[in-house]
């Protein structure tokens, strides 16, 4: 029988070491079919990061397809996403060091298709009948420009580039039918995001593979598009959020607009990467989907006669990348107790088979904090969203009466959402005695348009007070201790956490990572995708520039009064460095305790091993040190 030591929350010895964390977890992304062989994109912090395209043959046999030192990503909008295609044996894929395509036929090594250049690519979709790739390009060939962005073809034999399609600042998701008659495509212009407002266009493919009768089929200013795609027959579906929920719709051959299920759910995402998917067909009349409610993904089919939406029971509750072909789908899928999974299903018995896990290491029950849905109330009378992590570690209990630190979750995006997944990183914390909270603050998605357009013109209020109000709602309720609550956050959540700690006195120390403290920095000098964000979620610059100022955390140094430590990645094109730098500089001189911790080879967000690993044991000690004195 174990010992069960009394100790204070916060120091509890836990078994899920940032080692372990690094060394037994994988990403794991972009299940494909290709016939009767499966492939799948690995990322690897043990190898520095680098993604690699693994195929899973039926007879259960794993092979790894891109050699060292290849590491297949693309840079389209920094994000990327869409990095690879399969078809046929053959794969073409992004090379992250020169951003070329590459052709490899699987047994063999990659070779170039692509000319060196300074064009980038991702989401490809095969038009066979004229022996060429279709897909997004990025040109970064006039420096002190904004690169133009474009759909072009690529010859699978030549490799030369033309352009299809241009004039649009931003294009996404080319998508070919049955037949290669027709290509469907997503377009929108600054300023506005693609979940904000994006057009669906519709194009007939010409003899000569040029572009005749385009035709705008949906979208428009209040309109969110994702996902074009055929059906079977080629009938062109797409999911739209004209309904204030990213609903299923298709496009009869009169070229009316249908509905395929209506639902206040979710059946999309915002676009900020390539190559997602939340549906795909079965048969004509038969639409496998993947939604979500509640912040939990389900899994279902739509029968399009009938109009009817049935779940399958399965024990996922995040689900990704959702591929079908005929009665097998594949899918990227977790649960607060099982580890992210590349997942194949049996439609029609409903067994799946579990191709690849993240992580192979068994952590024992517990060890393992269960997430436990809130709705609590926030400003102006109305409610938000998270998952509170109670601490667990079956090994400690707490001194009678103590309460555990708090830390506080701010998700990036500002439009991403945290759902209840196995994430060990989160039990770093709970294992060692700390109550964590992920925030869904309003802004996210998940909860309709108008839940995520609550930050329309209110980023840095909006996400902070939900964040703020989340910590003081569990302090009400005899949950944490208020004099121990810290709030972390990266990119666009290291913005709202900087902000918590900078306007209100609530937390008592904080981390940012990549996060923005000069909103005016951001507007000038950020990579295009994200060039005119703020105008939506701030006010147009310069016009609106106190606005700016007054919710810049650098601009009010004097209202911060605790300590902060800051993780930066020197190669980051999305949030530069002299975004931390500055921060850190001033509460340096304030007097402040504070640190500032850099990769020299790191981007937007930490993918080598031993970077993730100091980032999360110095964030841990930086805490430790602060409460200890409380």
């Amino acid at each position: 029988m174990t010992e069960v030591n009394c100790v204070s929350y916060g120091k509890w010895r836990s078994p899920l070491t940032s080692d372990l964390i690094v060394s037994a977890t994988i990403g794991l992304s972009t299940p494909r079919f290709d016939g009767e062989d499966i492939y799948w994109l690995e990322s690897r912090p043990l190898e520095g990061g680098r993604s690699v395209i693994v195929k899973y043959s039926p007879n259960g046999e794993h092979q790894d397809i891109t050699p060292a030192p290849f590491n297949v990503r693309s840079r389209v909008h920094e994000y990327g996403g869409g990095a690879f295609l399969v078809q046929d044996s053959t794969v073409y894929f992004c090379n992250n060091s020169d951003q070329r395509v590459y052709i490899q036929k699987v047994g063999e090594s990659p070779q170039p298709l692509t000319p060196e250049s300074k064009l980038r690519y991702a989401d490809f979709c095969l038009d066979k009948s004229h022996n060429r790739l279709i897909c997004v390009c990025e040109d970064h060939s006039e420096e002190n420009h904004e690169p133009q962005n474009k759909l072009v073809t690529i010859n699978i034999i030549t490799g030369e580039v033309k352009t299809l399609c241009e004039g649009a600042d931003f294009y996404a998701s080319p998508r070919i039918s049955p037949n290669n008659s027709q290509l469907a495509w997503l377009s929108w212009n600054h300023p506005n995001m693609p979940w904000d407002s994006t057009e669906l266009h519709l194009a007939d493919i010409n003899p000569d593979g040029s572009l005749t009768n385009i035709t705008l089929v949906a979208g428009g200013e209040n309109e969110s598009i994702c996902q074009p795609e055929f059906s079977p027959n080629g009938i062109l579906y797409f999911s739209g959020d004209r309904s204030l929920w990213w609903n299923l719709y298709y496009r009869d051959e009169k070229g009316n607009i249908h509905s395929a299920y209506p639902l206040d759910a979710e059946f999309g995402y915002p676009h900020w990467v390539f190559g997602e998917s939340v549906y795909g067909f079965e048969r004509e009349d038969k639409i496998i989907c993947t939604y979500t409610q509640d912040g939990c993904w389900f899994l279902g089919s739509i029968d399009k006669k009938t109009k009817s939406l049935t779940d399958y029971e399965i024990p996922f509750t995040n689900i990704a990348y959702l591929q079908v072909q005929g009665e097998e789908i594949l899918f990227a899928g977790s649960s607060p107790s099982q580890p992210g999974a590349i997942v194949k299903m049996n439609l029609n018995h409903g067994q799946y088979e579990i191709l690849k896990q993240s992580s192979n290491t068994i952590i024992d029950e517990g060890y393992i904090s269960q997430p436990i849905p809130l709705e609590f109330p926030t400003s102006n009378g109305k409610t938000a969203y998270a998952w509170y992590y109670p601490p667990q570690n079956k090994d400690f209990v707490a001194p009678e009466g103590e309460l555990p630190p708090l830390l506080v979750k701010s998700h990036g995006g500002p439009t991403a959402m945290t759902s209840a997944s196995y994430n060990l990183r989160i039990q770093y914390w709970t294992s060692r005695g700390f109550a964590f909270v992920d925030v869904n603050y309003g802004g996210s998605t998940g909860y309709g348009r108008d839940y995520r357009q609550r930050l329309k013109g209110n980023w840095g209020i909006v996400d902070v007070e939900d964040c703020v109000n989340v910590a003081q709602y569990l302090v009400k309720e005899g949950k944490v201790d208020g004099d121990k609550l810290a709030i972390s956050g990266g990119s666009a959540g290291g913005y709202t956490t900087l902000a918590a700690l900078t306007f209100f006195d609530t937390f008592k120390a904080g981390a940012s990572y990549y996060g923005v403290s000069d909103l005016e920095i951001l507007a000038t000098d950020t990579h295009k995708f994200e060039s005119r964000y703020l105008d939506s979620l701030i006010g147009k610059y310069p016009e609106e520039k106190e606005i700016y100022q007054m919710r810049s955390p650098l601009y009010h140094i004097d209202k911060l009064s605790c300590p902060v430590i800051f993780f930066q990645g020197l190669e980051d094109k999305v949030v530069p460095p002299n975004q931390a730098e500055m921060m850190y500089n001033a509460l340096k001189e304030k007097g402040i305790k504070t640190s500032y911790i850099t990769f020299a080879d790191e981007q937007h967000g930490f993918r080598k091993a031993e970077n993730i690993k100091k980032a999360l044991d110095t964030e841990y000690n930086f805490y430790i040190e602060i409460f200890s004195n409380h």
